[in-house]
């Protein structure tokens, strides 16, 4: 699967621990991230800095869905489900 043009998804809803570029200390779970343009791209993608835990992002069908919303959907359950108490 590759990303659908556009989402987002992965770059909103889930939290961030690690730094990224213009968020030193990461980002909270619903905050875009500072490197999304206005139409869903990263402006990191490819680069050497871009943070590891995005570039182990791996578009797929249980994480992703079926369409833009369902990925919110289905990152927010599992942001959710992964919280430390």
């Amino acid at each position: 699967m590759t990303c659908r043009v556009g989402c987002g998804a992965c770059c909103i809803a889930p939290s961030i621990s690690s730094p990224i570029p213009g968020m030193l200390g990461g980002k909270p779970a619903g905050v875009r991230c500072i490197q999304l343009t206005n139409d869903n791209h990263c402006l990191l993608f490819g680069k050497p800095e871009r943070p590891p835990v995005c570039v182990s992002l791996l578009p797929s069908e249980t994480m992703c869905g079926t369409s833009n919303e369902e990925a919110f959907v289905i990152l927010t359950a599992l942001e959710h489900a992964t919280r430390p108490a």
